[in-house]
Order: C-alpha cells, then sequence, then structure tokens
C-alpha cells in the first residue's frame, strides 16, 4: 500500500508543479487553515491567560499542544493515504500530490515580495508599508525604503527553508504524511513559538521540534543559495559563501541566519539591525556587508534566489526520477 520512493520522487515533482501553477489559495479546505482552527482551539482549553500558570505547567501544556496536533495530522494523513490507495492508487497520487504541494509556499512567498516591490518602484510608500505590514509585525509607518526591502528580503530568505526545502526535504524521507507533519509543527511555531512572557514556556516545544526539523534543510539551503550565486552573472557566491559562514552563527535562531546570511551574501548588502515593535526599537544581528545600499531592485533579487532553488531541486528531483525508471 506504501509507495515506492520512484512513485514519491514523482508525487513531489507534481506538488512543486502545482504549487508553481496555481500557488497557495486560500481556501477553507486548506489543511494549514484547520490545523490553526485545531491550534487555536485546543489552546483555549490548555491555557487561558486570565489564569496563572507555573513555568513547568506551560511547558507541560504546551508540549501536549505540540504532541496532539502532530499526532492527530500523522494519522489523519496515514488514513487519507489508505482510504485513497483503497479506491484506486491513481487517487492516491493525486490526493498526495496535492496535499503535500499545500505545504510548499513559494509562489505565495513570491506574490507577497512583489506585493512590496510594485508600489516600491511605483514611489506609493505608503502603499508597500501597507504590504510590509503584512509580513513582519514591526512598525511599518515608520519604514523607508531600504527598512521595508530589508523586511522582505529577511522573510523571503528565511522562508525559502520553512516554505520550500523542509517540506521537500522530508516528503523524501516520508512522504506527503511527514511533509504535513513539518507544517503542522512550523505552524505551530509560527503561533506559539515566541519567545516573550506569555509564550516562552508554553511554547517552547513547539519551537524546539521546529529548530530541530528545519536544521538540515536550512544547511543544505545555504549551499544551494552559495552554488546559484556561483552561477548567476549578477550574483556573488564568493561573498555569499563568506557571509554564510561568517555571520550566520550570530541570528538568534540556530536555522534563520544561514539563508539571510547567504543571500545578503549574494546581494552585497546588510541585512538584520534596528527593527521598531509596538513602539520600541530592538537591534538585531547584522547579517552580511552593506555594499550597496538597500533598494527595492534587491527584492526582485532574492526572489531569484528562491526561484532558483526551486528549478535546482526540482532538477534534482526530476533526474532521480528519471535514473531509477530507466534502470528499473
Amino acid at each position: 500500500m506504501w509507495y515506492s520512493l520512484q512513485e514519491w520522487l514523482l508525487i513531489i515533482v507534481a506538488a512543486i508543479l502545482i504549487d508553481w501553477i496555481i500557488g497557495d489559495p486560500k481556501w477553507p479546505t486548506h489543511p494549514v487553515i484547520w490545523m490553526g482552527r485545531w491550534i487555536k482551539w485546543l489552546q483555549g482549553k490548555l491555557y487561558r491567560v486570565e489564569r496563572s500558570y507555573s513555568d513547568r505547567s506551560l511547558l507541560y501544556r504546551g508540549t501536549i499542544l505540540t504532541v496532539s496536533t502532530i499526532v492527530l495530522v500523522g494519522l489523519l494523513m496515514i488514513s487519507i493515504h489508505a482510504l485513497t490507495y483503497a479506491i484506486h492508487p491513481w487517487l492516491s497520487y493525486i490526493v498526495s500530490a496535492w496535499l503535500l504541494s499545500t505545504t510548499i509556499a513559494v509562489k505565495g512567498l513570491k506574490d507577497a515580495g512583489n506585493l512590496v516591490y510594485e508600489p516600491l518602484i511605483s514611489g506609493d510608500m505608503d502603499g508597500a508599508r501597507r504590504y510590509v505590514g503584512y509580513i513582519v509585525s514591526r512598525d511599518s509607518e515608520v519604514m523607508n525604503e531600504g527598512d521595508m526591502t530589508r523586511a522582505t528580503v529577511e522573510t523571503i530568505a528565511e522562508n525559502i527553508v520553512d516554505a520550500f526545502v523542509s517540506p521537500i526535504f522530508w516528503a523524501l524521507i516520508g512522504g506527503a504524511p511527514l511533509a504535513m507533519i513539518y507544517r503542522a509543527t512550523n505552524t505551530l511555531d509560527s503561533m506559539v513559538g515566541y519567545r516573550n512572557e506569555k509564550y516562552e514556556y508554553y511554547g517552547k516545544c513547539s519551537a524546539r521540534l521546529d529548530d530541530i526539523l528545519n536544521y538540515i534543510p536550512a544547511r543544505l539551503t545555504g549551499f544551494i543559495i552559495v552554488m546559484i550565486a556561483s552561477l548567476h552573472p549578477k550574483l556573488d557566491g564568493r561573498k555569499s559563501y563568506q557571509a554564510l559562514f561568517t555571520f550566520a552563527k550570530r541570528h538568534p535562531s540556530p536555522n534563520s541566519g544561514i539563508p539571510e546570511s547567504a543571500v545578503a551574501g549574494a546581494l552585497h548588502i546588510e541585512l538584520g539591525g534596528r527593527n521598531r515593535y509596538f513602539g520600541e526599537w530592538h537591534e538585531r544581528a547584522r547579517l552580511g556587508w552593506p555594499l550597496q545600499p538597500l533598494q527595492a531592485l534587491h527584492i526582485k533579487m532574492s526572489i531569484n534566489v528562491l526561484y532558483g532553488v526551486r528549478i535546482w531541486i526540482l532538477i534534482g528531483v526530476s533526474a532521480a526520477w528519471i535514473i531509477m525508471t530507466v534502470n528499473k
């Protein structure tokens, strides 16, 4: 009943192409929307803000939230696979490809970047600030072009891992079920994995599991970005490599600094620095060298890096499927 590696490779290729063509529509049936609803509902049972909890209790409750969510998602995915396969193998292939495509968000990430880029190049600063506010939690009203460019490039660079490489990596190991478990973990992290008074202990399990699942994919992404920059006439592979090993470790996240540093070096820009959140200024690790002033063009260049990663992984997975098919 379970697929062979050759079948999974073909399903992964189909999923990448579905995201490339259709993208990530916000349908009510989208799995991530249902994950978010489940997490919000269960959190309402486990953590009431009006009550006082010990740090140990918060850690325990957050662990229940994390484990129950990934177990539920895993069981649902296995059940869907078994049911569709029992009806017909091709129905199972189609459903698996669609479900896997919902864990990928390359087109959505590109569209989010363009929503900031287009008003910036047309001089509509208020419009650009509005769209930046959709993708980061910083105070966008105080941002200039460089600040908005930096926020957008950081978002694109960091999410090359979350929105593409990690789901594909885990799909290669465990198919759509494991990729969906990764997406559930990433959704948990985005909802409760914050280092603040409310979520420091409650979201710790979700945050740590997300770090673990992204550990290898983030490092693979860094080297793929360096390779792309080395082959691209307008990017700098040498600086990308140097930035990766110079700056990535300065980022507070064990994973996010890797793609951000590699992209910063490739584009000759500096990411990180001062950001304002809810009226308070914070300093974040600076990544890369400010060899060029940040401008809207760098958003397009970061999207090119994102698409480059997608193309190379698509080529690699397709080549592996062709080789297995020929040698079968």
